[in-house]
């Protein structure tokens, strides 16, 4: 159970504390909040880390333009690199506090982020804009996630499946040596029996032999399965899609994040992907205003990069941390434990209208908002009904 008594009466004490001094700032000029980022910002993943990286600097961008957080600046910490890798990530995370990091947008991946959370638990306030095990936020109650757990994914997952009619007989492949994929996994069997979805083939690989999913896809191919659900990250989905295609597999295929990201895998031919459909909350080409605004910042900022969803989740946890920030009145020179108090206790007091949708949080951090499919048309992704 989350400490909130612990976390009120911090900042009831800020609050008293702020009340008692002067409305004019007695900071030095050049003070700043800083908040740290970590992810794969090189390696199999990086597409996921640098993308929540670009977009959270742009996010400070917009915020200190717009007067910053609380009248001070916002500055984005050079990104800490742990490749996806939990012990890495601990490096990155202390060599970030070393530089001052007051804040943590992160971890980007589940293992990372589980490292991570026991370190900074009670001490430094953690928002992963995409870590969806379920340990990631367990550690303590100053921890936030902006995604949709694991289970969630794979529930959520059947449940569009069946109540859009897109298949009655479906099949899965999947990674069965990754938490992430394993999550994600079993709750979708759990979510196609309670919405009335049979599973045909369910077909299992290992990080080890990602290389030949022949015997699978043949086997999937054989059971008149309708859809191919592949709870997995977008490399090896890129694989499967282009031996599905060889082995003259014709199916429909659903994924999840993790494949976010697809369309950009190097020497991969895109039109694979085509028709495919995944849950995320994101689509580069919606056209409401904040989404054209920030893909248009992105873009510019980013050699014409497109943002993926992981880029607007981490658009969205700092805006986040700025809502929370302004709720809890709170100034930079104040300690981290102090920070990470007040801020936990001001999360639940605000609603984001944000790239990803309308978010509140509840009290054991996690983000309650609609979940959303797209399908990728011409090399794209389209937001679906």
């Amino acid at each position: 159970m989350r400490n909130w008594k612990k976390a009120l009466s911090v900042t009831a004490a800020v609050a008293m504390a702020a009340a008692a001094v002067a409305p004019v700032s007695v900071f030095a000029e050049d003070e700043t909040f800083k908040i740290g980022v970590i992810g794969p910002m090189t390696g199999d993943y990086a597409q996921y880390g640098l993308g929540v990286y670009n977009a959270a600097k742009i996010a400070a961008d917009e915020i200190n333009a717009a007067g910053g957080m609380n009248g001070y600046q916002v500055e984005i910490l050079d990104a800490g690199d742990d490749q996806g890798d939990p012990e890495k990530a601990l490096n990155a995370y202390n060599d970030l506090l070393d530089k001052g990091m007051q804040m943590l947008c992160g971890t980007v991946t589940s293992g990372a982020c589980i490292a991570v959370g026991a370190e900074a638990a009670e001490t430094t306030f953690l928002f992963t804009p995409s870590g969806s095990a379920v340990d990631c936020i367990t550690a303590g109650s100053n921890e936030f996630r902006m995604c949709f757990t694991d289970p969630a994914q794979g529930t959520k997952s059947a449940q569009y499946i069946s109540e859009k009619g897109l298949a009655t007989k479906v099949a899965t492949l999947y990674d069965s040596a990754a938490d992430y994929n394993v999550g994600v996994h079993d709750s979708f069997i759990e979510g196609a029996a309670e919405y009335g979805l049979e599973v045909v083939a369910d077909e299992a690989y290992t990080t080890d032999s990602n290389t030949d999913f022949s015997v699978q896809l043949s086997k999937i191919k054989e059971s008149g399965a309708e859809l191919l659900f592949l709870p997995n990250y977008y490399s090896d989905n890129a694989l499967i899609l282009q031996q599905a295609a060889d082995a003259g597999l014709d199916i429909t295929v659903f994924g999840v994040d993790g494949m976010d990201g697809i369309l950009n895998v190097e020497n991969f031919d895109t039109s694979l992907a085509e028709g495919v459909m995944l849950l995320t909350p994101f689509s580069a080409t919606s056209e409401d205003e904040a989404t054209v605004n920030f893909v248009t910042a992105y873009k510019e900022a980013n050699n014409g990069e497109i943002p993926n969803q992981f880029a607007a989740d981490a658009y969205d946890v700092i805006y986040a941390i700025k809502l929370a920030a302004e709720d809890a009145g709170i100034t930079p020179d104040m300690s981290n434990e102090d920070i990470s108090a007040a801020l936990s206790a001001s999360m639940l007091n605000i609603e984001l209208d944000g790239l990803t949708g309308t978010a509140k949080w509840t009290e054991d951090g996690e983000c309650d908002k609609a979940p959303k499919a797209v399908v990728i048309k011409d090399g794209a992704y389209e937001m679906m009904d």
